[in-house]
């Protein structure tokens, strides 16, 4: 975990962190394994300060980066009618674009995390 740089077309943040979850919950996530095609996410939390280096009021930060998520774990993908796996669209450590509702929150320790169907991603953000 920790900051990781990347350049999006937001004018709030240049920034996405992740802030290093407790470690009871991280081992509990470790130990979570998703259905099928579906994937835990942990939303990103953006950087209150715009490029510029001016601080963010906590809503405009919060609206800025709300779409953005990291990929925690997966399953291993859904399956056809005769039975073939089919492979999943992301994988762990992704950063993702994810809708802005959906999926079904889950709380471990005082982290939350959403599942989402492979299905629903949005994309994927490359880094440069």
């Amino acid at each position: 975990f920790g900051s990781s740089s990347s350049s999006l077309a937001s004018p709030f943040c240049s920034t996405l962190a992740s802030p290093p979850p407790p470690l009871l919950a991280m081992a509990l996530v470790k130990r979570f394994v998703p259905l099928l095609d579906r994937v835990l996410i942990q939303k990103l939390k953006p950087e209150a300060k715009t490029a510029s280096g001016i601080l963010l009021p906590d809503s405009a930060a919060k609206k800025a980066a709300t779409n953005f998520a990291k990929v925690m774990a997966i399953g291993p993908g859904s399956r056809t009618k005769e039975g073939k796996v089919l492979p999943m669209g992301v994988k762990v450590g992704d950063k993702i674009v994810i809708p802005e509702y959906g999926g079904m929150t889950l709380k471990f320790e005082d982290e939350e995390y959403h599942v989402f169907r492979d299905e629903d991603i949005m994309g994927i953000l490359n880094e440069e």
